[in-house]
This record gives C-alpha cells, structure tokens and sequence, in this order.
C-alpha cells in the first residue's frame, strides 16, 4: 500500500491510498490540475482512479470534484448527509448523479484490492467521516476536521503504519488573531478543528513499534505554522515507550498546496 499527501491545509485538501492496482483519493478540495500533477508523482494518471472518498461537503475538501467528475467517470464514496451537502454545492456545476454510492458512518467496503472502513467524527458538517485503508497487516488511516475525539474514535486509528492526522492551529495564535469571534468559537469547539496540543496528545496515544510515517495535516494558513505544529506534536510525543527519537517515526508535516513523499508502506 502506498499513501501520499497531495494537498493538505485550511485551502485544500486531497490524499492519494493505492498500491500497484487501485488508485483512491480522499477529498478533491483543490484544482483537477494539482489533482493530476499529484497522481503523476505516485506514477498515475487521473484514467487510473478507482474511486473518490470524502470525508465531508465543506469547500475544502469538495472544490476540485465537479470538474473531476466532467472529465471521469468515477464512483464518488460518501455518507448520505454528505451527497445531500455536496448536491445543494452550488459550485459543482453539472456532473453525473448516479456516480454516487452512498455508504454508512460505519461501514466496511473495497475499492480494488484495498479495504476501506469508516468512522464518524466530530465536526460541524451534514455527515463528516473518516477513513482507515487496510491492505494485509499494512493500515493507514486519514483523520482530520475533528474538533475532538473520544475512545471510540481512537479506537479506530489504533494500530496504524501510516497516519495522516489533522493538527490545525496554534490556540494562541487563534485567540490574539484577526478571525471574528463566533468563528474562533467554533473553530475551538468540539466540532470544529483540532489543535497542535490535542493533535499531539492524540498521536501519542497512536504510537506503535511499526509506525513508517506520522503526518500532521490541515494546517491553517492564519493560525499555524509548520514549524510550530511540528514542534508542538514533537513536544507532546517525546516521552513514550517505543522511541527516544520522534524521528523514528518520520513525524512530517503534510504541505498545503504541494504533494509530499510518497510513503510505501
């Protein structure tokens, strides 16, 4: 199995799962031509795709998917509440309908040789999820726009090879920035976004002997940076049991509008 960010911030935001075979995106938040210059840095093109996840109807996650959908025929996977959000999206232009599949907050199903499971989360959207990949032994799992997350949820993520975890913003620097106050409210609510501290406290309870890569998605561009969320994370894991070194766990910070290294699991 293979994974790799392609975008991944408050922007935009799209993920590539596949291996030799199957080719998936998660969310299609940025232009079709970044889309594609993605896939061709992990060897595809857009004719290889399988399928689309998404994780929820916000802009973010859904911009690039209409013009996606006029130019491949490609089965688009999401929640019920989610396709009713993206169906009201008056940017999505016209698009074929019947290439949605409805599939439940908890369901387990396969897209090519990959099996996909999904959980919900908690965020202020129709229907939001997320998403675990399992090839053999290997599991990657996708988890960001959570604005807290619960025993269940960790549950979930436990166990995982590669992980692609939403650390969103600095508190401190949400609190003294220019954003009005209902939207900081919301942002620090639990159903807004996670933070670089609960970021880290999360990760830390995901730790295992086998992690090949930590990435610390969906930054916003007002209220983070890199290296902040990085050091914050880095912070938070340091003292655990697998590890004197968080580089052993290849801790990376998913780039906002460029792909990142593509991560063999």
């Amino acid at each position: 199995m293979r994974m790799m960010s392609i975008a991944s911030g408050s922007s935009g935001n799209c993920t590539y799962i596949g291996d030799g075979d199957t080719v998936i995106l998660v969310d299609t938040g940025i232009s079709l031509k970044k889309i594609e210059e993605g896939l061709n840095k992990a060897g595809h093109t857009g004719k290889d795709i399988d399928g689309v996840l998404i994780t929820h109807e916000h802009n973010d996650h859904i911009k690039g998917l209409g013009v996606l959908l006029r130019k491949y025929d490609i089965p688009v996977f999401a929640t019920e509440g989610t396709i009713q959000g993206i169906k009201e999206c008056r940017n999505m232009g016209k698009y074929d309908s019947s290439l949605f599949r409805e599939i439940g907050s908890n369901d387990i199903f396969s897209v090519g040789n990959l099996e996909i499971r999904v959980h919900p989360i908690s965020h202020d959207a129709r229907e939001p999820v997320c998403y675990s990949f399992h090839e053999g032994s290997r599991k990657a799992v996708v988890a960001t726009d959570m604005g807290c997350y619960d025993d269940d949820l960790r549950q979930f993520l436990m166990n995982s090879d590669a992980m692609l975890i939403e650390s969103n913003h600095d508190v401190h620097m949400l609190e003294v920035g220019p954003y009005p106050y209902d939207l900081k409210r919301r942002i620090l609510g639990d159903r807004g976004h996670l933070s670089n501290d609960s970021s880290g406290r999360l990760i830390k309870e995901l730790l295992n002997d086998h992690i090949i890569s930590i990435s610390l998605g969906h930054l916003s561009k007002e209220n983070n940076f890199e290296e902040l969320a990085y050091e914050t994370v880095k912070s938070e894991i340091q003292d655990n049991p697998f590890s004197d070194d968080v580089r052993d766990f290849n801790l990376n910070v998913a780039k906002r509008d460029e792909p990142g290294d593509v991560i063999e699991l």
